[in-house]
């Protein structure tokens, strides 16, 4: 049986994602592993950001940055902790892209050994024409990746 020592789960802050991020606690917490909760996202263009400023006011911080991608896995960590793995053994990262690149460049920058990513999108008519997150992450990883079926 394969043993892994850092093992990381990617998000999106949906409730299927959320089951990966579960599944994903228990594994680690089996491995004794230190689990990262992974989140990707795509800043919005200067001018769209300045167009919703402008809307929110004062809730326009909202929107900078990766401050939404940074609430999910904040939201993701605290459901890892509450499903059993220490606090101390969870870290969190956003990164700046698109889904697959993004847990790809982690699984190699944070030395990986097993990449935890939910079902969905892998039964869709349009995954069969472009690819899924799940599919294309398994197919690209260097690293076990745990596809677990959360729709």
């Amino acid at each position: 049986m394969a043993t892994y020592s850092k093992v990381l789960v990617g998000t999106d802050g949906s409730e299927t994602s959320l089951k990966a991020v579960t599944k994903a606690a228990e594994v680690a917490e089996a491995h004794n592993a230190e689990l990262l909760i992974g989140c990707a996202y795509t800043p919005l263009e200067s001018r769209a950001s300045a167009a919703a400023a402008d809307e929110l006011g004062s809730d326009a911080y909202q929107i900078q940055g990766d401050n939404p991608a940074v609430d999910i896995v904040r939201a993701a960590r605290e459901r890892a902790v509450a499903a059993g793995v220490p606090a101390d053994r969870v870290t969190t990262k956003t990164i700046e892209g698109g889904p697959v690149d993004s847990l790809i460049k982690l699984t190699k920058t944070q030395g990986i050994d097993l990449l935890i990513v939910g079902n969905r999108g892998m039964n869709s008519f349009a995954s069969r024409i472009w690819g899924s997150v799940p599919g294309d992450t398994a197919r690209r990883a260097d690293c076990d990746v745990l596809i677990v079926h959360t729709t």
